[in-house]
């Protein structure tokens, strides 16, 4: 059995795992990184690149239909077939080349295989061939394998063979009619997607939709759910799947009812990454999310990190790859002995995981978020004034479409005088989140954000009207 010695090991060469590679290689120390799929992980291949631009197809045909002079250039539908064809290339028809020269040009060692703890800063990597080496971390060892799909305990759901986000954005043919069980982001974004497809979707979300935001976000997405033809079911839970023999699948709900559908996709959750990657050897439970400090260390630990999804802070990749910058520049900092900057908003912490976390749903409408929601300020104990505002009173708004629907709410904490969060509801919306974030993280005064002028006219007039709505 070959060993092998670096300063950092890797467990996951997903967009996380390469950011804390990338960070710790440039810090000056020697990185391996190992993975038993494809370097690039989840979001490059089955989650983020795939379904946003799959989505992007019925977008822009909407955006079309809503401007007069557009409008009459538009001759039919998503052509199916060729957003596949984009779909595919954007991907790399799922072939990893690119990511592993990159790593090679970073100077990353890459290891194919499956990797497990087996003991303090040691990794056995068993590659396709069942040929085993030992990886020895002099210094650290990182854990990024993320999250897959939660499969609920439903009677017959997993005989009946259903579909995951991985199958929803791989999908090579689209099927007559499909039934979603889950009113969260994926589940919303694939209701959405198959909507625009032409496929006969039926979502059903026993708490609603999008629950974990404003309110209004997902009353929105309903509305334009079932303006597009979809079926949205709530307040209703799934007792029973079956398929039968015929191919369809039936899913038999609390009130009696039947839903039937060509395919099932489950979006009701994810769960991490550990059950297979050795944590008894050390002590932890397998399956279980890694708890970690605000460096990404996990608690109990001195050489132990878990950076991205499998730490259940914040699921969603750009927050992981803040993560993975905090997590690379510590280790390589701690290993040098240099001075660690673990303050709040130091260069070795991801303090914005606590509150100021952006997120983009890609439904329609898009639902841009950061930061609180008026219940999470609440419960948080801040005093708050909640200012909304209609965007399609803005002349940005009257300009971008024919009959723009949106609708914008700033949370401010009346005591610090600054912007605490924010949540934009309309076409196009994701462009202003970014600003928002900005202000979350920097506390920027309402005093100066009088100066900070929003250009005339676009959709960010909206800054202004919140200004002016709250007050000098």
């Amino acid at each position: 059995m070959a060993t092998r010695e670096y300063d950092l090991v890797v467990i996951g060469a997903g967009p996380v795992g390469e950011n804390v590679a990338d960070r710790a290689k440039q810090g000056g120390l020697s990185v391996a990184i190992v993975e038993s799929e494809l370097v690039g992980g989840e979001c490059s291949y089955w989650a983020c690149m795939p379904s946003k631009t799959l989505l992007r197809s019925g977008a822009v045909l909407r955006a079309a239909r809503d401007v007069d002079g557009a409008r009459q250039a538009v001759t039919g539908t998503v052509d199916v077939a060729a957003a596949l064809r984009r779909r595919d290339a954007i991907v790399h028809e799922w072939d990893d080349t690119s990511q592993v020269d990159w790593l090679r040009g970073a100077g990353i060692d890459l290891v194919r295989g499956h990797g497990r703890l087996t003991g303090e800063r040691e990794v056995t990597v068993t590659g396709p061939d069942d040929e085993t080496v030992v990886l020895i971390a002099r210094h650290a060892v990182a854990v990024s394998t993320g999250s897959a799909a939660l499969l609920p305990d439903i009677e017959g759901l997993k005989d009946a063979a259903p579909w995951t986000s991985r199958d929803a954005t791989g999908v090579r043919e689209v099927p007559s009619s499909l039934a979603i069980l889950g009113g969260g982001v994926v589940g919303s974004e694939m209701a959405t997607l198959f909507a625009s497809f032409g496929c006969a979707v039926t979502l059903i979300a026993r708490s609603g939709l999008l629950g974990a935001m404003e309110p209004f976000a997902g009353e929105a997405v309903v509305e334009a759910l079932r303006e597009a033809g979809a079926v949205v079911r709530t307040g209703i839970d799934v007792e029973s799947v079956s398929r039968e023999a015929e191919g369809d699948v039936v899913l038999t709900l609390s009130d009696g009812s039947e839903v039937r559908a060509a395919e099932v996709l489950v979006a009701t959750g994810r769960v991490p990454r550990t059950g297979d990657v050795g944590l008894e050897s050390i002590g932890l439970e397998p399956g279980s999310w890694l708890e970690v400090d605000d460096t990404l260390r996990v608690r109990g630990f001195d050489w132990l990190y878990a950076v991205g999804d499998v730490t259940h802070r914040a699921l969603l990749t750009h927050q992981g790859k803040y993560q993975a910058r905090a997590a690379g520049d510590v280790i390589a900092a701690r290993a040098l002995g240099d001075d660690v900057d673990d303050a709040p908003w130091g260069r070795h912490v991801a303090t914005a995981d606590h509150s100021a976390v952006p997120q983009v749903t890609f439904t329609d409408p898009e639902i841009a978020s950061v930061g609180h929601t008026e219940a999470s300020a609440k419960a948080a104990g801040l005093g708050i004034r909640v200012v909304d505002y209609d965007l399609s009173w803005i002349s940005g708004a009257s300009t971008h479409a024919d009959h723009y629907r949106g609708r914008a709410r700033a949370i401010f904490d009346e005591h610090r005088r600054v912007l605490v969060g924010a949540t934009f509801v309309g076409p196009d919306v994701a462009e202003l989140l970014h600003s928002a974030t900005i202000a979350v993280v920097g506390e920027v005064p309402v005093d100066r954000l009088w100066h900070a002028v929003p250009a005339y006219p676009t959709v960010s007039e909206v800054w202004l009207r919140w200004l002016e709505e709250f007050g000098r």
